[in-house]
């Protein structure tokens, strides 16, 4: 079985590392509600995608309202 010629030293092992951390995910407008959502996915807030109604958003009412 094939074996390394020399061992990676830990500082070029860090290195390495260092390039490895998470990226921000890219959020775009919801052309609806104008709320941040996922590019290319449902909005979770009105259920809209590319301008057509794909969720229908059950909408809250408040608890001192008596409709």
């Amino acid at each position: 079985m094939p074996v390394p010629a020399k061992r990676r030293s830990s500082s070029k092992g860090r290195r390495g590392r260092a390039n490895k951390g998470l990226a921000k995910k890219t959020l775009a407008k919801c052309s609806k509600c104008g709320k941040p959502t996922m590019p290319h996915h449902v909005c979770p807030f009105c259920g809209n995608y590319q301008g057509k109604e794909i969720i229908k958003s059950k909408v809250k009412k408040k608890a001192g309202s008596k409709k």
